[in-house]
């Protein structure tokens, strides 16, 4: 099987411009931005209705914004970091036209950022990032997956800081649009099928609402819930990428490509990013990593 490989953006200089910096801010609650008067709200909108709303996010690019639809309440919900304006949100209004009653914009603390910076775990030439799941091809060929912000411009990556160790080399990345990456193990180093310890014996799509563990190299392992289901983010600078899962549960720089997995082994995304921080909470995305294993023909093991 041929895995194919998306053509890196830029070289170091755009992996500078997406290193993460956490604000710092220490709100965690959600803070709720009326957006209609409720008694000329409608109670339903179709779901024509709905996804147009939808792609009225798409349209307006706003930075720091990411949308799903919510099936509780049929409104689709927008969650916005702490870099967007009143006048963005107006914006956004604006563009949904005569469905803008069908969004319910909420603020989120912290900026919306891909989870990558230096220092340890799996390396690249200039930055650092976090082992989603191992995994084999049909052939027993090992590999590993992680973020496609991560393998998006790298080569080879190693296990230690002093980039002395090989550990393999990228074989296939998608970025934007997806956030998944997948590298050829070359090295000698152990290649377990675990996620801190969980056997990681399948893989699957959470619903909302269901009790996640999330693994990275700067803050460990935390755990949540789902949110949301395919939500799409906008991470400026024309990375958007849809598809994702939304969650409560909190993530740091260099904590991208990390695992996300329930208490009984089975594997759920690959951390793309998000805001906040593991002392003030936040909100992180996952891509899909049943996505990954079918676009590269391979399986968790």
């Amino acid at each position: 099987m041929r895995i194919k490989r998306t053509t890196p953006r830029s070289g170091i200089a755009r992996r500078t411009r997406l290193i993460a910096v956490s604000t710092g801010l220490a709100a965690a609650a959600a803070i709720a931005i009326p957006s209609a008067n409720a008694a000329d709200t409608p109670s339903t909108f179709s779901a024509a209705q709905l996804k147009s709303a939808s792609g009225s996010l798409l349209k307006a690019d706003v930075p720091g914004t990411a949308w799903a639809v919510d099936s509780k309440t049929d409104r689709v919900l927008v969650t916005v970091d702490s870099t967007v304006s009143q006048a963005e949100i107006a914006k956004i209004k604006k563009q949904a036209g005569a469905n803008a009653d069908a969004l319910t914009i909420k603020r989120t603390p912290g900026k919306f950022n891909k989870l990558i910076q230096g220092g340890d775990a799996i390396y690249a030439s200039s930055w650092r990032c976090s082992l989603g799941f191992n995994v084999q091809n049909s052939s027993g060929t090992q590999y590993f997956l992680t973020a496609g912000h991560c393998t998006d411009g790298a080569g080879t990556w190693y296990s230690n800081s002093g980039r002395t160790t090989v550990i393999g080399s990228t074989a296939g990345s998608s970025f934007p649009g997806n956030d998944y990456g997948i590298v050829r193990y070359s090295g000698s180093v152990s290649r377990p099928g675990t996620a801190n310890g969980v056997d990681i014996t399948r893989a699957a799509t959470p619903s909302v609402g269901t009790t996640v563990i999330r693994d990275g190299s700067t803050t460990g392992t935390h755990s949540g819930r789902v949110t949301a289901l395919n939500a799409t983010v906008n991470y400026g600078g024309g990375d958007i990428v849809s598809g994702l899962i939304q969650t409560n549960v909190c993530a740091e720089p260099g904590d991208s490509g990390g695992s996300l997995y329930g208490s009984n082994g089975t594997a759920y995304g690959l951390t793309s990013g998000g805001s906040g921080n593991c002392t003030s909470g936040g909100t992180t995305f996952f891509q899909p990593v049943t996505e990954a294993l079918s676009a590269y023909g391979v399986s968790v093991y």
